[in-house]
């Protein structure tokens, strides 16, 4: 894996004999236990990510909201402090990527977008951005890393860290910091696992100071390093899209589940003709979670309705929380609706799943 891209942590997942893999070009931490340990540790205290592979594109400019508001669907009329989900699509309405949006001053913008897509996302924004005169498009990931504590312990576990109160910060808000001595960190109280949680974005000088300052302020919580596998399911258990999996250049946001991230009240932005149209004239198939008996679900499993192929798997696992199986897959528009039933192939044999609506785990806390 010499060739692989490595985070500013990669030390750290070596001393700590992590099982290494290529995630999207870059060699990433699968595993440093069993995996339901480090899900059941996220579950039940606190666990830190690294997510350095992540990108970063800031927009800058005096009209840098209509700028952002332009390229991405859902509305960005943020405070400052605010964050919001979005959907990037092309002019065909298809998703390019799914991304968060930080709003950290009047006129300028942070869009966190996924490793896979970073150079493609950027490059699509700045071909796209409607105020080239005015708004800079700028990508920075090179020069950050990135983290996540998640977990009902994250705020304490942080909270050692900064003098910033952390209990100000809203869920999907965002807050300049120092934290452990590291400046400009940009503290949001976003995640990926349904739980509460921060991801700090920090300059990469810092990464060789945070992560055992982190890592020492959470030993009283019983933290713990978590890999892509927990992170997998535990995205999966709270009901959070995987672009590449659940979602892709061919689906729209209604085809995803995504409609809540389309503005269509917005003037004009990319894509948007186009979704009014598919909505109204095209829309077929749409994402579900599904609950399923008795076999593990996965990618690629064929979804049965009275004995027919009506769709396919596109994320599944067994729930270590809940213990069951839990998945997501495309069905046609008439079988979304919670409560169908339906049938599941697993290797040549079926299991009932029935479609439910919401995250399949929600915190008690």
């Amino acid at each position: 894996m010499t060739d692989l891209k490595k985070t500013p942590f990669n030390v750290f997942h070596h001393d700590l004999g992590a099982k290494l893999v290529d995630f999207s070009g870059w060699e990433m931490p699968l595993s440093y236990s069993r995996i339901l340990t480090e899900h059941a540790c996220v579950r039940e205290s606190v666990g830190l990510f690294d997510v350095s592979h992540m990108g970063e594109v800031f927009i800058r400019g005096a009209k840098a909201e209509q700028a952002v508001q332009y390229l991405v669907t859902n509305s960005m009329k943020l405070t400052i402090g605010e964050a919001q989900y979005s959907c990037l699509c092309n002019h065909q309405g298809g998703i390019i990527d799914d991304l968060i949006v930080y709003r950290l001053d009047q006129n300028e913008f942070l869009v966190c977008v996924n490793a896979a897509n970073q150079q493609k996302d950027f490059e699509w924004m700045f071909a796209q951005n409607p105020y080239p005169s005015e708004v800079e498009v700028i990508n920075s990931s090179a020069d950050y890393a990135q983290i996540a504590i998640q977990g009902r312990h994250a705020s304490s576990t942080l909270q050692k860290l900064t003098e910033y109160d952390l209990s100000t910060v809203k869920y999907y808000g965002v807050a300049l910091a120092s934290v452990a001595g590291v400046a400009d960190c940009i503290v949001a109280r976003t995640g990926y696992t349904g739980e509460d949680g921060f991801e700090v974005f920090l300059p990469k000088s810092g990464a060789s100071v945070m992560w055992p300052a982190i890592t020492e302020a959470g030993a009283e919580f019983g933290l713990q390093p978590i890999g892509l596998a927990a992170r997998d399911t535990l995205r999966l258990e709270a009901r959070m899209h995987l672009y590449g999996n659940d979602m892709n250049i061919d689906t729209t946001p209604y085809d995803a589940s995504l409609g809540w991230t389309v503005d269509l009240s917005k003037d004009d932005f990319v894509g948007k003709q186009a979704l009014i149209d598919h909505k109204n004239n095209h829309w077929k198939k749409r994402l579900v979670g599904l609950k399923v008996e008795r076999r593990i679900p996965r990618p690629g499993c064929q979804i049965l309705h009275n004995g027919v192929d009506v769709g396919q798997i596109t994320s599944g696992t067994r729930s270590p929380t809940l213990g069951y199986g839990v998945a997501f897959g495309y069905v046609p528009r008439s079988l979304s609706r919670a409560g169908t039933q339906l049938k599941i192939d697993v290797r040549g044999k079926q299991a009932d799943a029935v479609v439910v609506k919401g995250p399949f785990y929600k915190k008690d806390y």
